[in-house]
């Protein structure tokens, strides 16, 4: 494997960034509090060797395709317009997760710029691997801005059809990593419909209204009162699809959700179509970059991108990536 190397960014509003060429990870976020007192807010470790085997989707970019792609098996047509099937490696029960046995998360990307403020990665994913059609060239960028914004740039193109859909799967505790549970931080999602799952996490095609459901979160709620509901007790807690918007909606940079916690808060921005809310269900005893021990639901992750396994639902967002195309996504962190 190549060297792996951290990078720090900061803006002079105070925020500070530490990226790794491994996954393109978020590997520390240091934000203020309205008391002043900054803190280290994403789960993580000390070494570069336990970043790589412990809880290896911490705060990384995942994909091709991030989330659930269904019996880890799709259908596209080839250069020549043939229909093929394509058979990804199955990870997560029946299905493929996060872009397969080694995704995006865990290969080592290119920094090809980097200033104060900002850095640019880049990796390019072989046509074949893990499973997935055609040559892709990927970037992310990540910026922190003077009005405490981290922004997240996604880039893409392909020389073959191939399907896509990145996120990053920051694993966020307000409070400061490494301080226990998230039952106190309190959520808002911008979304009045999602996408019901079957018993293994995968959609089922339905779109659902959240009224009168434990997913209607519009209005500010702790999470403690709702993560017990019995409606998420197959998952152990929240990790579910919300639509932001329809899935032919333009392309706007949306107010995805609202984190509140310690005097933090955290707007999620995003030109996506969808947000997975995941409260750290299945963490692992670990220990942390503080000393600390992480566990299950000592974090909430707001992964903004397109619904899950999208390529098996016709009313779904588009996420097939043409030779003649490229993807533009972004997604926002605005600490206020």
């Amino acid at each position: 494997m190549k060297p792996i190397h951290f990078y720090t960014i900061k803006s002079s509003g105070g925020l500070k960034v530490e990226v790794s060429n491994l996954g393109a990870k978020i590997t520390r976020l240091l934000v203020a509090n309205r008391r002043g007192e900054v803190k280290d807010i994403v789960l993580g470790f000390k070494t570069a060797e336990e970043w790589c085997t412990k809880e290896t989707y911490f705060n990384a970019i995942c994909g091709r395709v991030a989330n659930r792609t269904k019996d880890g098996v799709f259908e596209l047509r080839d250069p020549n317009g043939e229909p093929r099937v394509y058979h990804l490696p199955i990870n997560n029960g029946p299905n493929s997760l996060h872009g397969g046995i080694e995704g995006f998360n865990a290969k080592i990307w290119e920094v090809v710029e980097q200033s104060v403020y900002e850095i640019k990665l880049h990796y390019r994913s072989k046509d074949g691997e893990e499973g997935y059609p055609g040559n892709l060239d990927v970037w992310v960028t990540y910026t922190a801005t003077r009005d405490n914004r981290l922004v997240i740039h996604y880039e893409a193109k392909t020389d073959a059809p191939t399907i896509v859909a990145m996120t990053n799967h920051a694993y966020f505790n307000l409070a400061g990593e490494g301080s226990g549970r998230i039952d106190d931080h309190v959520l808002q999602v911008n979304a009045d419909r999602f996408t019901p799952f079957d018993e293994f996490t995968c959609p089922t095609g339905e779109i659902k209204d959240v009224e009168g459901t434990p997913m209607d979160f519009r209005q500010p709620t702790r999470i403690g009162d709702r993560i017990h509901d019995p409606f998420f007790a197959t998952w152990r807690g929240l990790d579910n699809n919300w639509c932001l918007c329809a899935a032919d909606a333009p392309k706007e940079l949306r107010h995805a959700a609202t984190l509140q916690a310690d005097g933090r808060t955290m707007e999620c921005w995003t030109t996506m179509k969808g947000l997975q809310v995941y409260t750290g269900n299945w963490i692992e005893r670990n220990e942390g970059k503080s000393g600390a021990m992480y566990d299950e639901q000592h974090a909430v992750c707001l992964e903004a991108q397109n619904w899950p396994d999208s390529i098996h639902h016709d009313d779904f967002p588009n996420i097939i990536l043409l030779p003649d195309e490229r993807l533009d996504e972004t997604t926002e962190y605005r600490f206020l």
